[in-house]
């Protein structure tokens, strides 16, 4: 039978992370050994406070349909977080409670772009964020960085990259995947360029932010001049532990959450009410009650860049933030490992799930070409293992 299906999705490639997890889930169940370094998912339970409110909930029978932009008590919690923890002065009407940020980024997106309207990507960029655009029928359009600029753009290719098209800037700090974190003073010097600009807006996705060491977390929203453009997106997902329970957050202009509301509320509604009280709990805590985590995360980091830096033809920077890894492996395109060229960072990615069994993502899906992503959200035995993998297969080289 002739596929019947939409343009819209026979054009929409398939999340490379989630194929990458998809594909390990088949080779395990086939009984293959295989080490998944390629979600960005942490490894830790969710702290029991977070579950005590949950199971709170349904006692207290939470169970109806919830107001579509989220419980007014989790709004206020958001709010409280935002100027605690970022400064950033938010009233109830400003924010939106979704499933996921990535329901909060597509919103966003929804709601501003239309046909034919460029939206600046900051590569690397997380895998999403070109198919939401392109979803919107926008035009994503990526500014480049490496591993030689620690993967950051600076106020030159931000002002060469800006036409009169562009609508939106997506831009990611903490960054997934390279782990980069902005400055204050290198986001001020890109304002500067945005400020000559004024019918640009900014979103700014701030999911990684408490897994952070050493620079401290600066929000987009808290320049004066950026504030009344900028689209804030956080969620619960990656410091609490909490990716399954999908609850995200913006806070944004009133007109933009008025319309982000307006959006969802034809397409998922109000996110699940015992995930809603529970994200309460996670938010009115201190962020001592997740350091534990962040310390964890850290010395995983220190660890696998250990590893990795023994291993030839391995590029490496230092990430600030995040979880992940990013390393620039260009030196082996062009080679012969184990009998199988290696041309590109897919088949890189591949080579490495065929031949150590270790999972991770190929960079052409971040817009990084030269560089594969590899997580290091899994337990200190699982990444020497991993690393010790990789090194066996690269041996060759």
């Amino acid at each position: 039978m002739k596929n019947k299906l939409s343009d819209r999705i026979n054009n929409l490639p398939v999340s490379a992370t989630l194929a990458m997890a998809a594909k390990t889930r088949e080779l395990k169940d086939n009984g293959i050994d295989i080490i998944g370094l390629s979600l960005g998912e942490p490894d830790f339970n969710t702290p029991d406070f977070i579950k005590n409110a949950a199971i709170q909930a349904v006692n207290d029978n939470y169970n109806s349909y919830t107001p579509v932009d989220g419980y007014s008590e989790l709004k206020q919690s958001i709010c409280n977080k935002f100027k605690r923890d970022n400064g950033l002065d938010y009233k109830p009407n400003q924010i939106v409670v979704s499933t996921g940020a990535k329901q909060s980024i597509a919103n966003a997106v929804q709601v501003l772009v239309n046909p034919g309207d460029d939206v600046l990507l900051v590569a690397p960029y997380w895998v999403s964020y070109s198919a939401i655009v392109t979803l919107a029928e926008g035009n994503p359009i990526e500014i480049r960085s490496d591993i030689s600029s620690d993967f950051k753009i600076n106020p030159l290719q931000l002002e060469n990259a800006i036409t009169k098209r562009t609508k939106l800037i997506v831009i990611n700090s903490p960054n997934n995947p390279s782990g980069s974190v902005y400055t204050e003073k290198e986001y001020l010097e890109l304002a500067k360029v945005l400020e000559k600009y004024p019918e640009i807006y900014i979103l700014s996705d701030e999911i990684y932010e408490h897994i952070n060491y050493g620079i401290p977390h600066f929000s987009f929203a808290k320049i004066p001049s950026m504030y009344n453009r900028t689209i804030t997106v956080n969620g619960v997902a990656k410091a609490f532990a909490m990716t399954g329970w999908r609850i995200g957050y913006l806070g944004a202009p009133d007109w933009i959450a008025k319309a982000c509301t307006k959006m969802q509320g034809q397409i998922t509604s109000g996110a699940n009410c015992i995930a809603q009280r529970a994200t309460i709990a996670a938010l009115d805590a201190p962020v001592s009650k997740i350091q534990y985590m962040i310390d964890e995360f850290k010395e995983r980091r220190n660890l696998i860049i250990d590893l990795l830096s023994e291993i030839k033809g391995i590029k490496l920077n230092q990430p600030k933030g995040a979880f992940y890894i990013f390393p620039d492996i260009s030196s082996f395109f062009g080679k012969i490992l184990k009998g199988k060229k290696i041309n590109n960072a897919s088949e890189f990615a591949i080579f490495l799930l065929e031949e150590a069994h270790v999972a991770t993502v190929t960079g052409e899906a971040f817009g990084c070409p030269n560089n594969i992503r590899i997580s290091y959200a899994a337990s200190k035995k699982e990444i020497k293992k991993a690393i010790d993998r990789i090194s066996k297969a690269l041996n060759d080289y």
